[in-house]
């Protein structure tokens, strides 16, 4: 169960794999074309399936067992909601049985606000010329907007210019050049060595339209290699996830044939937001397709992991790969 990260089922299959062209399929919008017939043999409610970071469960499991309990989703996507991960015999035996166990017993795992809420968002899909896309309406949980909109007090540095220093100094071990917005230039280069601040840029050596220029010079942080934009960064706080993500559309909407990677990032408990976010028909009908294509969300602590490593300056920049998080179910074409 993807959204609350906990195991709710176990099938059996009882056919051979096929392509479904029945008229009921034709008529829907499902993406999925290839089929196999199951027989249910365990499915557990919300409220009985079972967590996977149960101590029982974690410990018992080989992929989860080497990692800390408390690891974030970064780890743990690695190892658990990559597509078409094929479990050993021992694992799956394990927790078939656990699965089997639990339908008998019944034990109750209670959900809180945060996973009622999870569980309400709506998703659904899309179809567009050429393909059929993955979209998500999030429902406006009351106070949302007020606790975006609180101005962040008592530090004399933001958290948020934080992470823009984070991202400026590892992408400077990594040989980039560095962009970010004027206004946050002093005060990212008081969180700096002398060394990352050589490498933020004072002028973009970029040719594009003054519109798109305007739009690229207002995002948090940018990697560039010479006169191409790499990688760009928003962090979201605080502030509300709809200003980052915005922007970073506004730059595929200008800029459709741009080849870039784009990245929200933002305190662990914003992840479902920014993915849902993600999701939304604004941002999964673009012409140039999904934002959730390009752009991916990057967590605190995926960051402050990252910065530890200890030889970025021999590392590429694909190496974000093993920490950011996609949203589920990418555009199908």
């Amino acid at each position: 169960m993807v959204r609350l990260s906990r195991w709710c089922g176990l099938l059996e299959a009882v056919s051979e794999v096929y392509e479904d062209d029945s008229p009921i399929f034709r008529q829907s919008n499902d993406p999925w074309t290839t089929r196999f017939r199951v027989k249910p043999l365990v499915v557990l409610s919300p409220e009985t399936a079972i967590p996977i970071r149960q101590p029982e469960i974690w410990q018992g499991f080989s992929r989860t067992r080497p990692l800390q309990q408390d690891s974030h989703s970064w780890p743990v996507k690695a190892v658990l909601q990559s597509s078409l991960v094929k479990l050993s015999a021992e694992d799956g035996a394990f927790l078939a049985e656990a699965l089997r166990r639990q339908a008998e017993e019944k034990h109750i795992f209670a959900l809180s606000d945060r996973d009622k809420k999870l569980l309400g968002s709506s998703t659904e899909t899309v179809k567009s010329p050429g393909r059929v896309v993955t979209v998500v309406v999030p429902e406006s949980a009351e106070g949302d907007h007020v606790q975006d909109e609180l101005p962040h007090v008592l530090e004399e540095t933001r958290d948020s210019i934080k992470k823009q220093a984070q991202l400026v100094e590892i992408g400077a071990k990594m040989g980039f050049d560095v962009w970010v917005p004027r206004s946050d230039l002093a005060r990212i280069e008081r969180e700096l060595p002398s060394d990352a601040r050589e490498k933020i840029l004072r002028e973009l050596p970029l040719n594009f339209d003054r519109v798109t220029f305007k739009t690229i010079e207002n995002i948090d942080v940018l990697w560039l290699k010479k006169r191409t934009l790499v990688r760009a960064f928003e962090v979201e706080h605080t502030t509300a996830i709809y200003s980052g993500l915005l922007r970073m559309a506004d730059l595929l909407a200008l800029q459709p044939n741009i080849d870039i990677k784009l990245h929200i990032v933002a305190p662990e408990h914003r992840r479902d937001k920014v993915l849902d976010e993600l999701q939304r028909p604004v941002f999964a009908l673009l012409d140039k397709g999904p934002l959730a294509n390009s752009c991916t969300f990057l967590s605190y602590d995926a960051l402050d992991e990252l910065r530890k490593q200890e030889h970025l300056a021999h590392m590429s920049d694909s190496v974000l790969e093993e920490y950011e998080e996609a949203a589920p179910d990418l555009e199908r074409t």
